[in-house]
């Protein structure tokens, strides 16, 4: 049976417990017309790089389906009607993923310094470095008496 991801914007002033009856409503879609919903990723509310319909943030939900050309057209009609969701996309692929999909693994990314940068921010100013040799023209500095 082919395989989808079905990914759905919904309005950023609905509840975490509105997304979740959306989610419900597509799986029942899917499952009511012989698909099979394997896995639900809800990604939570992030920023849009863009306004859409007046909104600048959006709740992100993606479906994992197992289901026929049929099943997924008509998940996509009821999911053009309902005013509540603003953005979907729906995808066929070869494979699921197995795991996390990449929106919910964080430990993939680089780390951040405090700064903003990433790292190499704290250098030790008066040691050699490795790419210059000892720096033969800078002379020690002389004890100063007392």
């Amino acid at each position: 049976m082919p395989m989808y991801e079905h990914v759905f914007l919904a309005r950023q002033d609905l509840s975490q417990a509105q997304v979740d009856a959306l989610a419900e409503v597509a799986t029942k879609i899917v499952e009511d017309n012989k698909g099979k919903v394997v896995k639900t990723e809800t990604w939570g509310l992030r920023t849009l790089t863009y306004k859409i319909q007046k909104n600048r943030k959006a709740h992100f939900v993606m479906l994992d389906i197992e289901a026929n050309g049929d099943t997924i057209a008509e998940l996509e009609r009821q999911t053009r009607m309902n005013e509540d969701i603003i953005r979907y996309m729906t995808v066929r692929v070869d494979a699921h993923e197995k795991g996390p999909s990449v929106m919910m693994r964080k430990s993939d990314r680089p780390e951040r310094s405090e700064r903003g940068g990433f790292g190499g921010g704290d250098r030790d100013r008066g040691a050699p470095r490795p790419d210059r040799g000892d720096r033969p023209d800078r002379a020690p500095r002389a004890e100063q008496e007392a």
